[in-house]
């Protein structure tokens, strides 16, 4: 480790101090112990990471956390207090030389294959293949699947978010408060930004990652003030610094009365009240850049719309230019298109430029069942603030990551089942997504490591993995190979560097896009098929019928 905390491969440990080595289930030490004893620890083992079923009843997942997974396995070593821990709590029973054995143990012997984070993958596809002593496999087994379930499901949730909103909304992650504490917060906000979303309230997360922030103000500030005669520092510079308004809280009351007079707006509302006014008063001699105001404390239309827009107004006046409103209860539909009806309305009366495009936040609980409804009302909101339904993936509170054995000592290994579904595909494997003419990806492969590659313009059998009848070929016009090597061990093969967090979002963004539109859709996606070359098809169903005992019937 060098001294600035990073591995001489440049690899920086995990985010979480709390990711270390005992981050991990008991079994995978008494395993360990036990592999030990047996002489076998040191027996080449291949583990698959992958998952069964896509989340959400949709047809894609994002693959998320791989960074944190790889610096994991960079920094992985067991201090003294660690191997002091683990001696107290195994058997007295375990010998000295087991915990010698943790003192050297590091993953320098270990290979890690993965997808590269941000793709779009689909179940059954290995997401990760760890290759290495399976005493050291194991233990990396609960704290790669912990580092991987959470993150790849809260980008997903995120992505079906941003397909439903669409690409023009701007979606902004509220979620920190409700999240399932610091951690959960944390890793929300990064991979909301991975899945699509475009900034976060997060602060911590914006300085951790680099992502954009955003944020202006609660119903208590408006509700804290009485009358804008708490306002003692009035004067506000005009935006190119050639003068000063002294009366800014004035020069907003005259437009407050303008608008009441006005033909078009008259009737809409009376008297406002005056202590919303004073604090977005106050929020905008604080911020006249970033003058966004929510309206809602009290009354939305008779109330905190015609308080903004006499702000917004006045800042006009100053050379300044409001950011908008937010929207936290209500009818948002309704409330806005009279919103956007009354910006409209002001600019043409009173001629200000773009104000009827003044911006609308709308917040208030939202989910991807709310985002839809209000797309088939019609709306007029240009952004999102999403939080509780989003970061606790409220619809799916698991993605089911599962790691299984599939070789041993070069001879390959099958979990069998009654349920077919989880019965796992053997052997070390490459994948290989198959694209068609349109530029859409057909369907995801699987073939043994050792199997001849399919190449563009080639016809591929493809096999359902235990469905004999479910068979197709496939002519690609484009392939595409799955895994790359994040981490070579000793093998001496090329290391992929990680990507930065907004180079990982680009990515994910574009794989969404190349997804056909109804594998994407909310209500019955079209399956994603997922299959497996000829060859692995015959040698699964070869070892699971060597493997499965014999009935006997008496």
């Amino acid at each position: 480790m060098a001294a600035n905390g990073q591995t001489k491969e440049g690899i920086d440990g995990p985010t979480n101090p709390m990711v270390t080595p005992l981050l991990t289930d008991l079994y995978q030490f008494t395993m360990a112990y036990a592999y030990w004893k047996a002489g076998k620890h040191n027996d080449r083992a291949v583990f698959d990471l992958y998952f069964r079923r896509n989340p959400f009843g949709g047809e894609y997942t994002v693959f998320a956390g791989l960074e944190e997974c790889i610096k994991l396995i960079a920094n992985f070593r067991f201090s003294e207090d660690e191997i002091a821990f683990i001696k107290e709590t195994l058997p007295t029973s375990c010998e000295d030389g087991f915990y010698d054995y943790l003192r050297g143990l590091d993953c320098s012997d270990v290979e890690i294959h993965a997808i590269s984070e941000g793709f779009v993958v689909s179940p059954k596809i290995p997401l990760l293949r760890v290759e290495g002593p399976v005493a050291v496999a194991q233990l990396l087994e609960t704290p790669l699947v912990n580092l991987i379930n959470y993150a790849s499901l809260v980008a997903t949730n995120a992505a079906r978010h941003r397909f439903v909103a669409g690409k023009s909304k701007l979606l902004l992650e509220f979620g920190l408060r409700r999240a399932h504490g610091p951690d959960g917060g944390i890793g929300a906000s990064k991979y909301c930004y991975m899945g699509g979303f475009d900034a976060t309230s997060n602060v911590a997360a914006g300085k951790l990652f680099g992502i954009p922030l955003r944020g202006t103000h609660s119903h208590a500030f408006v509700s804290s003030f009485m009358s804008p005669d708490e306002i003692t520092e009035k004067s506000l510079h005009s935006s190119d610094g050639s003068h000063v308004c002294e009366d800014f809280v004035g020069s907003a009351q005259a437009w407050l009365n303008k608008l009441k007079r006005s033909n078009l707006l008259g009737g809409i509302f009376g008297e406002t009240n005056q202590s919303e006014l004073a604090a977005f008063a106050s929020y905008a001699l604080a911020f006249p850049n970033n003058f966004l105001a929510l309206v809602d404390t009290y009354d939305v239309m008779r109330s905190g719309i015609p308080n903004f827009c006499a702000i917004a107004l006045a800042l006009h006046d100053l050379g300044y230019k409001a950011v908008g409103i937010r929207l936290d209860s209500g009818d948002l539909a309704y409330l806005s298109c009279e919103a956007r009806n009354f910006f409209k309305t002001i600019e043409k009366e009173f001629g200000v430029p773009d104000f009827g495009k003044t911006n609308i936040t709308a917040s208030n609980d939202l989910n991807e069942e709310t985002l839809d409804a209000l797309n088939k009302q019609g709306h007029e909101v240009d952004a999102f603030g999403i939080g509780t339904h989003l970061v606790t993936c409220y619809a799916q509170p698991a993605l089911g990551v599962v790691f299984k054995l599939v070789e041993i000592n070069n001879q390959p290994r099958i979990k069998l089942s009654e349920d077919v579904s989880k019965v796992s595909i053997p052997c070390k494997k490459r994948s290989y997504r198959l694209y068609g003419k349109e530029g859409y990806p057909l369907v995801d492969l699987m073939t043994g490591e050792n199997e001849t590659p399919p190449k563009a313009g080639e016809r591929i059998l493809c096999r359902h993995p235990f469905n004999e009848s479910k068979r197709a070929y496939v002519i690609p016009q484009q392939v595409e190979e799955l895994m790359k090597c994040y981490w070579p061990g000793r093998s001496g093969k090329v290391r992929e560097e990680l990507p930065p967090l907004k180079v990982i979002r680009e990515r994910c963004i574009k794989h969404l896009e190349q997804m056909r539109p109804d594998h994407m859709r909310r209500l019955n996606p079209t399956p994603y098929k997922v299959s497996v070359s000829a060859k692995l098809y015959d040698f699964i169903h070869f070892l699971w019928l060597n493997e499965a005992p014999v009935g006997e019937l008496q």
